[in-house]
C-alpha cells in the first residue's frame, strides 16, 4: 500500500466540545426511548453537577435543542421533551457521507430560496423580541468569530432566529430538517473558515439585521441573497467535479 493510500485509511479526528456531547447524551436518551415526548429534564444545577460541566455549558446545550425543536422550556415547568417530528430527530442523527457534492449543491439551493424568504418575512413581521433573539444570536456568533473558533452553528443559529421572526411555522420546519445537514457540511468542507470570510459574514449579517430592524422586506431579502452567494458558487464548484 502507497504511503498516499494509507494516509487515505485514516480519518479526521474531531473534538466535540462539552454542548455537543452533552447533545448527544440527550439525542440518545430520547431515540431509545428512556426520554419520551412530556418527560421534564433535570433543573440546570443537577444537570450540571451530574456531567461534571458549569451550567453555561448545559444553558447552552438547551438552548439549541431548542431550536431544533427537540425540547421546550415551559414557564414555571421547566425543559420538557417536545412531541416533535421524528424528522427533526432524524435530521440531528443524518450522517453526511451518505450525501454527496451534487446533493450539497442542492441543499444549499434550498437554503437559499427559505432564507431569502424568511428575510423579506422577518422584515415584515418581527417583534421587538424577535430582533432581541436575532442579535443575540449575532452577538455569540461574534463573540466566538472575533477570537477565530469555529462558530458554524452559532452562525446557524442566527438565521435560524431570522427563519422564527418570519412567522412562517412551515419555512421554520424545513429549515430546521435542513440545518443539521448544512452544519456537517460546513464542518466537513471548512467553509467560511478565513478572517477574510469570517468578517465579510459579520458585516453581511449585521446589514441583513439592520433591513429587519428598519422593515425593509425587500432589501432584507436582497441582503440575504447576497449574503449567500459565495456559498452557493462554491457548492456550484463542487458539484462539476
Amino acid at each position: 500500500m502507497s504511503e498516499s493510500s494509507f494516509l487515505d485509511s485514516f480519518q479526521e479526528i474531531v473534538i466535540e466540545s462539552p454542548v455537543d456531547k452533552i447533545i448527544r447524551q440527550i439525542r440518545t436518551l430520547i431515540s431509545e426511548g428512556h426520554l419520551k415526548p412530556g418527560d421534564k429534564l433535570p433543573p440546570e444545577r443537577k444537570l450540571a453537577d451530574k456531567l461534571g460541566v458549569s451550567r453555561g455549558y448545559i444553558r447552552d446545550a438547551i438552548r439549541k435543542l431548542e431550536f431544533y425543536g427537540i425540547l421546550r422550556t415551559m414557564p414555571q415547568s421547566g425543559t420538557v421533551v417536545a412531541g416533535i417530528g421524528i424528522t427533526a430527530l432524524e435530521g440531528l442523527m443524518s450522517d453526511v457521507l451518505k450525501m454527496d457534492n451534487s446533493d450539497f449543491a442542492s441543499l444549499v439551493e434550498t437554503r437559499v430560496m427559505l432564507e431569502v424568504n424568511s428575510a423579506r418575512l422577518a422584515a415584515e413581521r418581527r417583534t421587538v423580541d424577535d430582533i432581541l433573539q436575532i442579535e443575540k444570536a449575532l452577538h455569540a456568533y461574534e463573540k466566538l468569530a472575533n477570537v477565530g473558533q469555529q462558530a458554524v452553528e452559532e452562525d446557524l443559529m442566527f438565521h435560524l432566529a431570522i427563519t422564527d421572526a418570519s412567522k412562517n411555522s412551515v419555512l421554520k420546519s424545513l429549515m430546521l430538517i435542513i440545518t443539521p445537514d448544512i452544519i456537517n457540511w460546513f464542518n466537513k468542507l471548512d467553509i467560511c473558515s478565513t478572517k477574510e470570510k469570517v468578517y465579510k459574514a459579520m458585516e453581511e449579517h449585521e446589514r441583513i439585521l439592520e433591513h429587519i430592524k428598519q422593515q425593509e422586506p425587500e432589501q432584507a431579502a436582497d441582503a440575504m441573497f447576497r449574503h449567500l452567494q459565495d456559498v452557493q458558487a462554491y457548492s456550484l464548484e463542487l458539484k462539476k467535479d
